[in-house]
């Protein structure tokens, strides 16, 4: 059987034919993404150091299939989205999806000439937690930390997961002043995100 790496490096160099889907490689799901740093690579990573197969940032450009991001430590990363790549915007999306400004986090492999060739990309995910301030049918107001941030029910997408209960699209249980946890897609430079997943604790 052919590791992550190898079928990556093929997809890169233009054996493409055949390339396994990413996501039979591992979840795309938004909870995959902040365990993203904990890469399939198989060299070891020092304490400490950088991830070579792990890049965040923000897109600053594109062209044809590569991105060029810039990370929040103001390094560039150069990502080649290939055949097997799974990209990830608020649920699986095509690469026309991705737009200069959307934040990023993409794992893969590092190449020889520096570029990394993504195996999943998450397009402006976050992970925020907060307590509840208000809420409708359509929006939950979150208190992060002192912030309000706004939160859309998205129709077909957004979900929430009740303690130990399977996902389900009913958001009714949630309540004023509960502490929750949400998943999902941030709109850039706003404080607005559609909720992929809120988890309550009860």
């Amino acid at each position: 059987m052919r590791s992550r790496r190898d079928v990556l490096k093929s997809a890169v160099l233009g054996g493409g034919a055949g390339v396994v889907a990413a996501t039979a490689l591992g979840s795309l799901g938004p909870e995959a993404a902040f365990a993203a740093q904990k890469s399939f690579a198989t060299q070891q990573v020092e304490p400490g150091a950088p991830d070579p197969n792990f890049a965040e940032g923000r897109i600053r450009s594109i062209k044809d299939n590569t991105l060029l991001v810039l990370g929040s430590n103001m390094v560039f990363h150069t990502i080649r989205v290939v055949d097997g790549t799974s990209l990830w915007k608020l649920g699986p999306v095509p690469f026309d999806q991705a737009k200069p400004g959307d934040g990023l986090y993409a794992r893969g492999v590092l190449m020889p000439d520096g570029i990394l060739a993504a195996e999943a990309v998450w397009l402006n995910i976050v992970n925020i937690k907060g307590h509840i301030r208000n809420i409708t049918s359509q929006t939950i107001h979150l208190d992060h930390n002192g912030q309000d941030v706004l939160c859309h029910v998205v129709a077909g997408k957004s979900v929430a997961v009740h303690s130990e209960s399977p996902p389900t699209a009913d958001l009714s249980m949630l309540k004023v002043s509960q502490h929750v946890q949400i998943m999902g897609a941030w709109r850039p430079d706003t404080n607005e995100v559609d909720i992929a997943t809120v988890f309550s604790p009860h």
